[in-house]
């Protein structure tokens, strides 16, 4: 197991204008154990405690409460020895507007004492296809150019272990894909990916397991498809005169209801067999129906069980 965090807490003060202080519960009790050789996501929406518990495991903060083994050393007695054996990379990436990614890689990789930094650099640059503009300053890079450069300046010491927060966030779909392979492609050299996301496709393409984070504890955990089928197979969306009475209708075919003004979710087993049914009960009851779809359960459907509110409604992104 490359990370085994328990009962993690972190806990700031704030202070507004006026001088008072706010004290908020950034994490409160975090378990964490991420598989060597595996993708992990933590999902939730900001401000639920991604960055911070990624911070704490990364060095960058301490804990106010817990323990944690990452890469095989003890996060609070063995910080420099955790720092050795993991590479990080930030939501801003890090990346030196005036200076060129072979510059800052190299300067990388001497910073972790790598024997033969220039051969090292070059190999990076080449993995995430920044060759040819190794040598130019790096405002002159696109977004996706320059996350490609963070990542490789997180592992040009080839560390074990590799966390990322929030790699794609502000990249368009076609940056995003490319960026989704290249993480796809540490894992198969065997690099073990700590990510943090706030997309729903994101983790559901990327993760081989995850954490649903919410108010800086873990409400799910799972491999995205077991997550899923624990809240059911299909879901069925309606928008209807009257969502209460339409509820009790459908009751019969239901494992679960859920009412969000007037838009009505109907978890089933089976949706495509149920929905004849399911229009016929409506149709006798005499409700008004605007719309009706069906489809698989996504992970925004289990944030919604557990929480009681939709992950898009946060502000995250689908």
């Amino acid at each position: 197991m490359i990370i085994d965090a328990h009962g993690l807490r972190k806990t700031f003060t704030t202070r507004g204008r006026r001088g008072a202080s706010r004290t908020v519960e950034a994490v409160r009790g975090v378990d964490l154990a991420v598989e060597t050789g595996e993708i992990f996501g933590v999902l939730g929406p900001n401000g639920a405690g991604k960055t911070t518990t990624i911070r704490m495991l990364a060095t960058l903060i301490s804990p106010d409460a817990g323990t944690a083994t990452v890469a095989g050393f003890d996060l609070l007695k063995e910080p420099g020895r955790v720092r050795g054996r993991l590479g990080y990379v930030s939501q801003a990436g890090g990346v030196e507007e005036t200076a060129t990614p072979r510059a800052q890689i190299t300067m990388a990789a001497r910073i972790h004492g790598v024997a033969r930094a220039a051969e090292a650099t070059a190999g990076v640059l080449d993995r995430f296809d920044l060759a040819e503009v190794a040598d130019r300053p790096a405002r002159t890079l696109s977004g996706g150019q320059k996350r490609r450069v963070a990542i490789a300046l997180g592992l040009v010491h080839s560390p074990p272990l590799l966390f990322l927060d929030e790699p794609t966030t502000g990249l368009d779909p076609q940056n995003r894909a490319n960026l989704w392979d290249r993480i796809r492609q540490l894992r198969e050299r065997g690099t073990s990916v700590l990510l943090s996301t706030h997309y729903l496709d994101e983790a559901d393409a990327l993760c081989d397991r995850l954490a649903i984070v919410d108010h800086g504890l873990i409400v799910a955990h799972g491999t995205p498809a077991e997550l899923k089928r624990e809240v059911s197979g299909d879901v069925v969306t309606l928008r209807v005169s009257d969502p209460g009475r339409a509820a009790e209708a459908l009751k019969p075919y239901a494992r679960e209801t859920r009412v969000d003004d007037d838009i009505l979710r109907v978890y089933v087993d089976d949706g495509e067999h149920a929905l004849p049914a399911m229009l016929r009960d409506l149709e006798e009851h005499g409700l008004g129906l605007a719309s009706i779809a069906l489809d698989r359960s996504t992970l925004d459907d289990v944030f919604l069980a557990k929480t009681g509110r939709s992950l898009r409604d946060t502000g995250a992104a689908a």
